[in-house]
């Protein structure tokens, strides 16, 4: 069912700094930039930025997301299994769909299913 951790998104409250700061300690470029998210594929797996702070607090707000074949389905056994929506299904783009939970004991779960993701060979 999970095909393997894919994404780790940091919630920033400085965007603009952020992304210099994560460019300069990946070594890498963003991909991905735009004023709602910035995304880096380091290593074939993807570190983002979300300037978005509704909600979390500076610091220990990062979400692991779980690479999925089929987010409708893990979505709901997910559900089924005891844990409550944190988000529902959100196409990101680009044929890109996120949705997370929280697990019984408190934390958040990340689903993603990404149609474009190739594990990296390096």
């Amino acid at each position: 069912m999970l095909q393997g951790l894919r994404t780790v998104i940091y919630h920033v409250d400085d965007l603009e700094r952020a992304k210099k700061w994560y460019a300069e300690f990946t070594g890498v470029q963003p991909y991905f930039d735009q004023p709602f998210y910035v995304g880096y594929s380091v290593g074939g797996f993807e570190l983002g930025l979300d300037p978005d702070m509704s909600g979390v607090e500076k610091g220990n707000n990062e979400t692991a997301y779980w690479g999925v074949a089929d987010i409708e389905s893990t979505f709901e056994k997910i559900k089924a299994s005891g844990a409550d929506v944190v988000s529902e299904i959100v196409d990101v783009g680009e044929g890109i769909r996120v949705a997370s939970v929280k697990d019984p004991f408190g934390n958040v779960v990340g689903l993603i299913e990404n149609p474009d993701f190739k594990l990296s060979e390096n």
